[in-house]
């Protein structure tokens, strides 16, 4: 008889070892170690195997044109490059109930309104409950194919059979292979499953849509192989207490990875959001202190947001400090910076900056408008309506350019804005003429401006 031969599987890296350790020493993760069988026998795919294969130079490879298959959902494809490549393989990932399934299978009903054939497979919920969701999203016709299962080979059969042009499976961590012995969701499954995915899409030229989990880390749930094999990396984000979400391109071999796409959810589904600025502005009658309007980028596009500060004197000893959407660090040293070239005196005061709406900024574009609510609430005058506030601030208080200036200024021109205090450098806007742009060399003069 053949023995068995078993190795332990990391569930977090993918490390194996010949026995059962503690902690890994790949990722250093502790109890991460899963027994799992070694495959000694080559893949038993029903899939045809190309032979014949021969080396050639570039100049006698024909290139075809690709024909991209518009999701009908604009926002989508923009993210895309323009819309889902045929034979591609796509990774959908994000955090539990943050609308993954829900896209997807919206993008599947504009799909089949368009003669495009979807197979959507759910090993999550089953058919009912997939069709009151699709019911709820919009109506759909006989090109939509729903079906719950969760082994694949069945299901490329199936897919086989049915011949569409593009295939969803909601989610990849619930996808079983009968051939290894472990449970659904295990690195060996995933990465298996994934594999025969990508060689099914390839094989038959049909587009694979796969939803992935993200870990609590942040990590999609799996190794990080998984985002290696497939073609394209789509992070869908957002924070649930609020109503927008952010798709993004991590990867993407047939375009660029620096666009994104807004939405919001709403009863009826995901609604794509064309002019995002003015959802993350608040509309107030009175100037109020502590608020200022940042451009900040997300992707290309930019992205108009309200930076609130409260500071107030400690009731403690030691001040306090929270941060909201943007990096606490950074603000840290911002507060040094007032401290050291302003000499404005913190120590006393707790400081609380927020970014309304629940956008994260991970760009320094915002540290000007951080500095302005900070010293609008400390010396309680508020800065008038409809300025705008963009810079990256230095240790030694200078004012520093950031990139796109032009494009944060036209967005905030669109939505009313008459005053922009910005670094100082050349402003090219072309033929188009904008008034009231003030550039500056410090912090120190940009306040002088704002106030």
């Amino acid at each position: 008889m053949v023995k068995t031969k078993m190795h332990f599987v990391c569930q977090s890296c993918g490390y194996a070892t010949a026995k059962w350790l503690g902690k890994c020493p790949e990722c250093g993760q502790w109890d991460s170690f899963m027994e799992e069988l070694v495959a000694s026998e080559k893949d038993r795919s029903f899939l045809p195997t190309s032979s014949g294969a021969k080396p050639k130079t570039i100049a006698s490879v024909a290139i075809e044109k690709i024909e991209r298959m518009s999701t009908g959902i604009s926002e989508f494809d923009r993210v895309l490059g323009g819309g889902i490549v045929p034979g591609s393989l796509i990774l959908l990932a994000g955090d539990p109930g943050i609308g993954k399934s829900t896209i997807a299978l919206d993008a599947g009903i504009k799909f089949g309104n368009k003669g495009i054939k979807v197979f959507y497979v759910s090993g999550e919920e089953s058919e009912a409950q997939t069709a009151m969701r699709a019911n709820r999203l919009g109506i759909s016709n006989d090109n939509l194919l729903i079906m719950t299962a969760t082994d694949l080979p069945q299901i490329l059969v199936q897919a086989q059979k049915e011949n569409p042009q593009i295939l969803v499976i909601d989610s990849i961590q619930t996808m079983f292979n009968s051939e290894l012995e472990t449970s659904a969701g295990s690195v060996g499954q995933v990465r298996d499953c994934t594999s025969k995915l990508l060689r099914f899409a390839k094989v038959t030229n049909i587009a694979v849509i796969i939803i992935g989990h993200v870990t609590k880390e942040g990590n999609i749930a799996g190794p990080r192989l998984l985002e290696h094999m497939v073609d394209v990396v789509l992070q869908f984000e957002g924070d649930r207490s609020y109503a927008f979400r952010v798709l993004r391109a991590n990867k993407n071999r047939f375009g660029s990875t620096s666009e994104s796409g807004i939405f919001s959810m709403e009863e009826a589904g995901l609604k794509e959001i064309t002019n995002p600025s003015g959802l993350f502005l608040e509309k107030k009658e009175n100037p109020v202190s502590g608020s200022v309007v940042s451009a900040i980028l997300e992707g290309n596009r930019p992205l108009l947001a309200e930076i609130q500060a409260l500071v107030s004197k400690t009731p403690y000893g030691m001040p306090r400090r929270t941060a909201v959407g943007i990096d606490y660090n950074r603000v840290n040293m911002l507060l040094a910076i007032l401290e050291k070239r302003l000499g404005i005196d913190f120590g006393t005061q707790d400081a609380y900056v927020n970014v309304v709406g629940g956008v994260k900024i991970t760009e320094p574009a915002a540290d000007l408008a951080v500095v302005a609510a900070l010293v609008s609430s400390f010396r309680n005058i508020p800065i008038p309506t409809g300025v705008l506030a963009v810079g990256e601030v230095g240790l030694t208080g200078e004012l520093r350019r950031v990139n796109f200036l032009e494009r944060r200024i036209k967005e905030a021109a669109k939505l009313g804005f008459h005053k922009f205090v910005v670094p100082k450098g050349k402003l090219n806007f072309g033929q188009e003429r904008i008034t009231g742009i003030v550039q500056v060399n410090t912090v120190e003069e940009a306040l002088k401006v704002l106030f």
